[in-house]
């Protein structure tokens, strides 16, 4: 009688996937915290009367974080399709800025909801320069053979 076990296979991921998925997660997040920002009491008023925490809405401000939205969405993509060494340095750099730019929205900030994914947010961008600065390496002779 044969009393052998299963045992479910541990496919591997690569670095790319595992870095374009959490360019998604991060993402959802900005997603999110934008969303649960319209249930904060006198916030909807406060848009439709020109201002988001103080800034004044301006087609250049929504010109910035279209761009700034859209560049985190396109790293999606480039993580997948740039020559690796591109991506890498792509994704060290930008993740690092981001990080940056999550701490310094977050400075003055009180509400719970909003320090909590401010600090998911960073804890998935460190991921990811994590994962870029660990990017497995090899040798040009190693690709010789």
């Amino acid at each position: 009688m044969s009393t052998s076990k299963a045992i479910v296979e541990d496919g591997r991921i690569g670095v790319r996937l595992k870095i374009s998925f959490l360019w998604i997660s991060v993402l959802f997040l900005y997603a999110y915290g934008d969303i649960f920002g319209f249930f904060v009491p006198g916030r909807i008023e406060e848009v439709t009367g020109g201002k988001v925490s103080g800034i004044t809405i301006s087609d250049g401000f929504l010109l910035a974080v279209s761009v700034y939205i859209a560049i985190a969405s396109a790293m999606i993509f480039l993580t997948l399709v740039l020559r690796a060494n591109v991506s890498r340095w792509a994704n060290l750099v930008l993740a690092v800025l981001y990080i940056a730019s999550v701490a310094a929205s977050a400075i003055g900030e009180d509400a719970p909801y909003y320090l909590f994914l401010s600090a998911a947010e960073v804890l998935l961008l460190l991921a990811i320069v994590r994962y870029a600065w660990t990017w497995p390496t090899r040798t040009a002779d190693e690709g010789a053979e």
